[in-house]
């Protein structure tokens, strides 16, 4: 294709993969090096200690999910100033995270080729009636399948149970176990329409672009990830013809909340360009991985990016010699439900993030926007929520009060002073209006509880504040 696009100018473009005979790799290797060889495209291969470049300036990443951080640092350090772009219909979330971070330049492409149609995508699980009448109306149609079966131990056996099944259908397979030149052999096989149905595992998620395939076969889909699924679903829909994918789950088999929440994700995102749409859920589901180290995915649990901004950001104000705000969070116990019921956000994904979200709100705006959010979504309030509410209310005030730590316990409210700040300059004013206070020399303020409620509470922090 680059060949094709590149007709007619002085460019020479070289191609380097494990199907590269011997020969002509090498003269690739001595032709780079020397700087004869102005574009090469590639695998992994590239990547090799041997590979060496007269002057690199440009580093195009395509499916980009599909390396790891090591290897992708790899490319960047074959030359200082090299330019990276990293192109990628479902991003690692650790780079859409990066992206969304302002760590990275971000561009979307959303319009979609001509005539092209979305793909029809179904979740159902695997029979043989299913399966017998979807290859069959890809044939009769004049067509071709691609069908996923994701075990090279057991996919001979399935190649058969599937000529029975479907004994009109001409079926190939093709694995990455098998030999450069029998998988070359059954790739052009299917390529040349010469067999009907190509039975493979994952080795077709990325680069294969054969426009009379449009319909595909995922057995056990609820074993893949979401930005493989994406990517399998992509294979198919490259013409003006109308697609189908079809996601074979186990029948009467429980699927995991994991694999249940990826496939509702596809059959939600199935319109034409919904690939961001599609990593920004896999960002929620799987966690956003580790900015300072090689994890792509997974809920940070030692140093995050947060903590890593926050560290920094202390750092440069104490070598500009700037007083370092304090930011140790708030301990509230004030003996309250602040559990949101099932009943009423039933993904647990999204309770935790609207948990997140409203620790988050450091005013009363946007904790009333929140609020009002949920309520639209999901109805009227429970006690829960009002609970949640007061209390993020309450940790709001008793930061900017100089307060570390608040308890209602024995029938009394403990109030700890924070001891690395100030203490707020009408202390004694506003704690000598009420009744029942004790004030230890350790910071810590005692008031009965009898006639002092969480409204109470609020206000006198409130009061604090003035």
């Amino acid at each position: 294709t680059f060949r094709e696009r590149m007709d007619g100018f002085p460019v020479e473009i070289r191609m380097l993969s494990r199907f590269t005979r011997p020969p002509d790799a090498k003269q690739t290797l001595r032709e780079l090096a020397e700087g004869r060889v102005d574009i090469v495209i590639g695998t992994h291969r590239l990547l090799s200690p041997s590979v060496a470049f007269r002057d690199l300036g440009l580093v195009i990443i395509d499916e980009e999910q599909r390396f790891g951080v090591a290897q992708k640092e790899r490319l960047k350090a074959l030359r200082t100033e090299v330019d990276v772009l990293s192109m990628s219909a479902t991003p690692i979330p650790r780079t859409l995270n990066m992206a969304f971070s302002g760590l990275r330049d971000i561009s979307l492409i959303e319009s979609p080729p001509r005539d092209r149609q979305a793909v029809e995508t179904t979740v159902l699980e695997f029979s043989e009636d299913v399966v017998r009448e979807a290859v069959l109306h890809e044939i009769e149609r004049g067509g071709q399948v691609f069908f996923v079966h994701n075990r090279v131990r057991s996919i001979g056996a399935f190649a058969e149970w599937l000529r029975t099944t479907v004994p009109e259908a001409r079926v190939v397979v093709g694995h990455g176990q098998m030999s450069e030149r029998a998988l070359e052999k059954a790739m052009n096989t299917f390529l040349a329409g010469e067999a009907d149905v190509l039975l493979a595992t994952s080795i077709i998620e990325n680069g294969i672009d054969i426009p009379s395939a449009n319909t595909l076969l995922v057995n056990r889909a609820d074993r893949f990830g979401l930005a493989q699924l994406y990517q399998l679903r992509g294979r198919v829909g490259r013409s003006d013809r109308l697609a189908y994918a079809y996601f074979l789950v186990p029948p009467s088999q429980p699927l995991s909340t994991t694999a249940r929440a990826r496939l509702h994700a596809l059959q939600e995102f199935c319109e034409l360009g919904s690939g961001f749409r599609i990593a920004a859920r896999d960002l929620e589901i799987r966690g956003a991985g580790n900015m300072l180290g090689a994890e792509q995915h997974g809920f940070m649990e030692a140093v995050g990016f947060e903590t890593y901004c926050q560290l920094l950001e202390e750092a440069v104000a104490e070598l500009e010699g700037q007083s370092i705000p304090s930011r140790r969070p708030v301990e509230l116990h004030l003996g309250m439900d602040l559990q949101l019921p099932e009943d009423y956000i039933p993904e647990a994904a999204l309770r935790l993030s609207f948990y997140k979200r409203l620790t988050a709100c450091e005013n009363e705006a946007s904790l009333s926007d929140l609020l009002e959010e949920i309520v639209d979504r999901y109805g009227p309030s429970p006690p829960q929520l009002e609970n949640l509410a007061m209390a993020q209310r309450i940790r709001t005030a008793a930061v900017r009060a100089g307060m570390s730590r608040i308890e209602r316990r024995g029938g009394k409210w403990r109030l700890f002073l924070d001891p690395s700040g100030r203490p707020p300059e009408n202390l004694a004013e506003v704690l000598g209006g009420l009744e029942k206070v004790r004030v230890m020399p350790t910071g810590e303020i005692s008031i009965s509880d009898a006639a002092f409620g969480l409204r109470e509470l609020l206000e006198t922090l409130g009061r604090l504040l003035c």
